[in-house]
């Protein structure tokens, strides 16, 4: 299916690594021209040597921490042509009410909550100037469809962020702007990758056998990054030109048994 994104731009917070970083591989395929954003430069150089080698398209990096509101504008103010907005930066820490702590929830939500905010706005403008765009917010299941005991921050910044998505998605197309979210649910990213890991030697599994715990999940498996990034130029492509406001799962039934574990 041709997707016809061969030489637009698309903004990628957190696009160095894990579904980010295969959302900028897909894109890239198809020819879109990147900004990329994350903290690390050393993750980012290694992206772009990658992705350009492999595609032939520019791609532009920013060392930026995005729950500085500075630091969104300084990004926005670099990317002001893009076509596509991809908000994907940002981890919230897991954890029940008593084990999150004020510092960690507020930390946690000034980059993934107030940062896909913020940063929605300012490109939001450039895009309603131009009279085009489209955004996808990359939230989760975790609040986006399931609420967790033991995720309760991210419950509750995931919830937000999906009827934020929504709001602004069912009024953006009067300013020829499209607005959508994902909810991937467990995805093999490598920070998952990891914690799979460290807890199956906390179980007294060998950590390479990691895999063993997954019987449970949908297909015997969690989702891989490339079926995230696919939904993904998807919906940014104008093949999705009649979707907007609404917020699409990828996690293999698990939301409709009403529990992640």
């Amino acid at each position: 299916m041709e997707l016809r994104l061969k030489g637009k731009t698309a903004v990628v917070t957190g696009g160095s690594r894990g579904i980010g970083r295969a959302v900028a591989e897909r894109l890239a395929e198809e020819g879109c021209h990147l900004h990329l954003a994350a903290r690390s430069l050393e993750d980012l150089n290694t992206a772009q040597s990658e992705i350009t080698s492999r595609h032939g398209v520019n791609v532009q990096t920013y060392a930026l921490d995005l729950s500085q509101s500075e630091n969104v504008s300084t990004l926005a103010d670099a990317c002001s042509e893009a076509d596509i907005l991809v908000n994907n930066a940002g981890a919230i820490p897991a954890g029940s009410l008593s084990g999150v702590d004020e510092a960690a929830w507020r930390s946690a939500w000034d980059l993934k909550v107030y940062g896909y905010i913020n940063l929605c706005r300012e490109m939001y403008s450039h895009m309603k100037d131009r009279g085009e765009g489209v955004i996808i917010n990359i939230i989760g299941v975790a609040g986006g469809e399931i609420e967790e005991f033991n995720y309760i921050a991210g419950t509750a910044g995931n919830a937000g962020l999906a009827a934020f998505t929504r709001g602004l998605g069912g009024g953006s197309p009067a300013d020829n702007i499209r607005v959508v979210g994902i909810n991937p649910g467990l995805t093999a990213t490598d920070r998952i990758v990891t914690i799979m890991k460290q807890s199956a030697e906390s179980k007294g599994i060998n950590p390479d056998n990691w895999r063993e715990m997954l019987d449970d999940m949908p297909f015997g498996r969690m989702a891989e990054s490339e079926e995230v990034a696919d939904l993904a130029i998807f919906l940014a492509s104008d093949r999705a030109a009649y979707i907007s406001g609404t917020v699409m799962t990828i996690d293999g039934g698990i939301s409709s048994r009403g529990k992640l574990f």
